[in-house]
């Protein structure tokens, strides 16, 4: 539980999941302390309003507050170990600030089990409690979705679900359903290639998982390949490629000669890895894809996917992180970048040429209206298909719009 409260406080200080802060943590403990960062940072609306009417005032020691999120995100989820709960908060409360917070946390959880049922009917009047997400962001959902906002919000306050991607190359789906079966993984057929797992398990006991059989892709990110579906042998670049799931399906799909672009080295590097584990090659650079002096050889592709960085808003409940973190400030920031990565890789598409624009995100100014704002400046461009995937019980929230270059 102390791990886990100091992760989430790094977090609520500003640092991301992404940078590695469970990669701390002992290989064993790991899928228990993951399991309460996540579950508390989802829940952390809920839980901050709690501690709001618990405390007489905010609490100036962060992994003590840390602390008290995750016990209380524990003991809603476990009530059938309350006491436990309790117990070992206190103790990791111990480790802290020379156990200075020790009763303060006792009596503040033994507090809520005794008001749980009237706080939790206070929660109803709370937006930001009830969300669990900020107010402004739960306003933009709102505005975007008034028929489907309590559905995406919901769904983003869930565990992800978890899928496959067969590699056709390798293995067939129904021959690999049957692998599963036999090692006591259910799953039913989900897409064109997908599987979508009863529940999750860790990678090593999927088999032939080291052999490239399959990979873990949400189905909506399954999307990308199938929608771009470049003819075999054409030259196609995945600009914004890591961690290589869909540069991986493209080539799985067809045989093609694919540069594979990512802005950092670390991360190019997990695409190499990736290919190698599924028995695929592409050309791999580390380059800014906007910066076009710096890796284009002037030769036109056929086909590129444009997944551009975004707010990551489709996707939060896999990055619970990301709602605390992320301002209303940054989907401008994103939207201006995403244009300038568009107006700079339409250059290099040949005429009659596709570019599939893709994000992760379910605001619209990353998306239909980053689209609109690109048709008025391209007179050469046309949409050929858009569709937006808002998150549910099945996969999580994508955006996709294929263009067109006139020649």
């Amino acid at each position: 539980m102390l791990q886990a409260a100091r992760i989430d406080a790094a977090v609520l200080a500003g640092q991301s999941l992404a940078d590695g802060l469970l990669g701390r943590v002992d290989a064993q403990a790991r899928p228990a302390v993951q399991d309460l960062v996540y579950g508390s940072l989802r829940a952390y609306g809920r839980g901050d309003f709690f501690l709001q009417h618990l405390l007489t005032k905010p609490l100036a020691e962060a992994e003590v507050h840390a602390l008290l999120l995750v016990a209380l995100y524990r003991l809603e989820t476990r009530p059938e170990a309350v006491h436990t709960v309790v117990d070992q908060a206190v103790l990791a409360a111990g480790e802290i600030a020379n156990g200075r917070f020790k009763a303060l946390v006792n009596g503040v959880l033994r507090n809520f089990l005794r008001q749980q049922s009237e706080l939790t009917g206070a929660l109803a009047a709370d937006a930001v409690a009830t969300s669990q997400l900020p107010d402004w962001w739960l306003a933009r959902l709102q505005a975007a979705y008034p028929q489907d906002w309590q559905h995406v919000v919901a769904a983003g306050n869930q565990p992800p679900p978890m899928a496959l991607r067969v590699n056709g190359r390798r293995i067939d789906r129904e021959a690999y359903r049957l692998r599963l079966q036999d090692a006591g993984i259910a799953a039913q057929p989900l897409g064109d290639r997908g599987l979508a797992l009863a529940r999750p398990v860790p990678v090593d006991r999927l088999p032939g998982f080291g052999d490239g059989w399959v990979s873990v892709q949400d189905p909506g990110a399954q999307r990308a390949a199938e929608i771009l579906s470049p003819v075999a042998g054409s030259r196609v670049l995945d600009a914004c490629a890591a961690p290589g799931g869909k540069t991986a399906h493209l080539l799985e799909l067809s045989a093609l000669e694919l540069l594979a672009l990512d802005l950092k080295p670390s991360r190019s590097r997990r695409v190499t890895e990736n290919l190698e584990r599924l028995g695929l090659f592409a050309e791999v650079k580390a380059a800014d894809c906007a910066r076009l002096d710096t890796w284009w050889d002037g030769r036109p592709f056929d086909a590129i996917l444009a997944d551009v960085p975004c707010t990551a808003s489709g996707v939060v409940r896999r990055n619970p992180d990301a709602k605390w973190l992320r301002r209303e400030a940054d989907i401008a920031s994103f939207a201006k970048a995403q244009a300038r990565i568009l107006d700079a890789l339409w250059q290099t598409l040949v005429p009659g040429g596709k570019l599939l624009y893709a994000t992760c995100s379910v605001f619209p100014e990353e998306n239909s209206e980053q689209m609109a704002r690109f048709l008025s400046r391209q007179p050469d461009a046309q949409s050929c298909h858009e569709e937006q995937i808002l998150p549910d019980a099945d996969h999580d929230g994508f955006f996709y719009c294929l263009l067109k270059k006139h020649g």
